[in-house]
């Protein structure tokens, strides 16, 4: 049987010399030309921690496809830093580049008729994008994770890169000083890998691991290990089975998959940003799923992970511990997993864990069932009349379980980050930050900037934050996001005052002003929308074309 499906288009049929010429120019031979043809799809980049190691992983990778008797071409596409770009206009383009990353692979593996792909990724979009891109393809795929960053170290306390936001705020409320300052920013990013907690990156690596498009042990596999390394090489191999049987991402994305996904983003604690990216794989995989699905997931799934941002552990405990199969292994044991969905190893997800060891008795980063950190998830998925068509909250139950307060208004971030600067921001208050929404961003940049300003600022328990924007994987406190409609679109959002009370409940999952209906048609009335910030470029076509965050910002609608 021939299991270059795709590329004979290209190496066999005799009217294409061109195309077997240039294939020559690249090193194939006659023999070469009956072999598949992978596609290894690098996010690397010098810019970036969390890339910069890429382009060598993807070279195991092309050692692993030699071994299985493949042709392993690397290719690479962009990134965008968050780490780099947070609190900046640059961060208008992070949200963006996902569905850039997921273009740009789609049209390098149909264009040049690749059969499989093993796509490398690191920071927190180039997951997503790269399974968007599998989905679409349908084409045999494994999605491999750069791996999580060491931990940084001042005065034997643990630093990530969420320690040098907070370090701002800090500086800024007076109980640090500048060489105290100083201290964390050179110590808190020791080399290479993604960032270190629970935060977006790790959230979907490990979410993508146990929907089932990543090898055991891909997610917590340290960034500079040997394990990585070896796991790359097995990636490259794996592609063997995965194409000689034919099996695709849309054999392996099913409803019972994507369950499984948001139940152990609910168990570790992970990213908001979990939301909007599952909706988008979602999509792209032809599956039915929607908020009505986290919130439902939420309801039934207990909060066990004590990990950063809202706890104490990073990813490289969790490595310790016996890594992600470890805590998919006691998932299935007490039955919060389905173990019949099938992975890129060719077995079901129990086979995959029949031989992982099980979590050790006195391990304290993922707590017992019996004393979770909360009974019900973290991420809440609101309604009510600031959030008709759903907003996202992310509540650990440490910040409590609702907040009433009146409304602190800033039209932008930017306009937030000073006045919490300047001291505006008082105990009791919301802070409403609007117009960062995809459209009215555009690009719906993260708001970690201002809640660790706030955390740093020693008011993380008695100010709220609700915005149209998203919220970094490092944000905790108490924070509402991707409210839609959002404020460019004539939201109630936009129509808040300052001194309106806002309520928000995580017990009855309501998002609500305190105003009469009259009230908000009259103000509405008055409202007129704003220009776009942009009038021409990528971010301009991404504000045109974007859908909603409740629909997962896609843009191939």
């Amino acid at each position: 049987m021939a299991y270059n499906r795709y590329s004979k288009v290209v190496t066999q049929d005799p009217s294409q010399p061109a195309a077997q010429a240039m294939l020559h120019a690249i090193g194939l031979t006659d023999e070469d030309f009956q072999k598949p043809l992978v596609g290894i799809a690098s996010t690397g980049y010098e810019g970036n921690p969390c890339n910069m190691h890429l382009n060598d992983l993807a070279q195991e990778i092309k050692k692993g496809t030699q071994q299985a008797d493949l042709i392993g071409l690397i290719f690479n596409t962009i990134g965008v830093s968050d780490g780099i770009s947070m609190g900046t206009p640059g961060m208008r383009f992070s949200l963006p580049s996902r569905d850039l990353i997921a273009d740009s692979m789609e049209t390098v593996m149909g264009g040049m008729s690749y059969d499989g792909m093993v796509a490398v990724v690191g920071c927190d979009k180039n997951m997503p994008g790269s399974v968007m891109a599998m989905l679409r393809l349908n084409r045999p795929s494994i999605m491999v994770y750069g791996g999580t960053i060491a931990s940084g170290c001042v005065a034997d306390k643990k630093l990530d890169v969420v320690s040098a936001f907070e370090a701002w705020g800090e500086k800024v409320a007076g109980t640090i000083d500048e060489a105290q300052y100083k201290e964390v920013i050179h110590n808190a990013c020791p080399g290479a890998g993604a960032c270190g907690g629970m935060y977006t990156a790790n959230t979907m690596a490990s979410a993508i691991e146990v929907l089932g498009l990543s090898l055991p042990y891909n997610s917590s596999n340290p960034a500079v290990s040997q394990e990585k390394i070896d796991e790359c090489v097995e990636a490259g191999k794996a592609m063997r089975h995965l194409i000689e049987n034919d099996i695709k991402p849309k054999d392996i994305v099913t409803n019972k998959a994507l369950e499984n996904a948001i139940r152990l983003v609910t168990v570790l604690g992970g990213s908001t940003n979990a939301v909007l990216h599952f909706l988008a794989i979602a999509r792209a995989a032809d599956v039915e799923f929607t908020l009505a699905d986290f919130q439902r997931i939420s309801d039934t799934t207990p909060f066990l992970a004590d990990l950063k941002p809202s706890g104490k552990f990073l990813m490289e405990d969790v490595h310790r511990i016996g890594g992600i199969p470890a805590v998919i292994k006691f998932m299935l044991d007490n039955h919060m997993l389905h173990g019949d969905c099938m992975t890129v190893t060719g077995k079901t997800l129990a086979e995959n864990m029949a031989e992982v060891p099980s979590l050790s008795q006195n391990q304290k980063v993922i707590r017992p069932l019996d004393n979770p950190i909360k009974e019900t998830g973290h991420i809440r998925i609101l309604f009510g009349n600031l959030a008709v068509d759903g907003a996202v909250a992310k509540i650990t139950g440490k910040e409590g379980l609702s907040f009433e307060g009146p409304a602190k208004v800033y039209d932008g971030e930017f306009a937030a980050n000073a006045g919490i600067k300047a001291g505006e921001v008082q105990k009791g208050e919301v802070v409403v930050i609007r117009y960062e929404g995809p459209k009215g961003g555009p690009g719906m940049p993260e708001m970690l900037k201002p809640t660790a300003a706030i955390m740093g600022a020693g008011l993380g328990k008695d100010v709220a934050l609700i915005t149209d924007g998203r919220f970094s994987g490092g944000t905790h406190g108490f924070v509402v996001g991707h409210i839609t409609p959002e404020a460019q679109l004539g939201g109630v959002l936009g129509l808040i005052q300052n001194g309106d009370v806002i309520r928000i409940d995580a017990q009855t999952n309501e998002l609500h002003v305190n105003l009469s209906d009259e009230e908000i048609a009259k103000r509405r009335k008055e409202w007129n929308a704003p220009d776009l910030k942009v009038q021409s470029g990528v971010l301009y076509k991404y504000a045109k074309a974007v859908a909603t965050a409740s629909e997962g910002c896609v843009t191939d609608e």
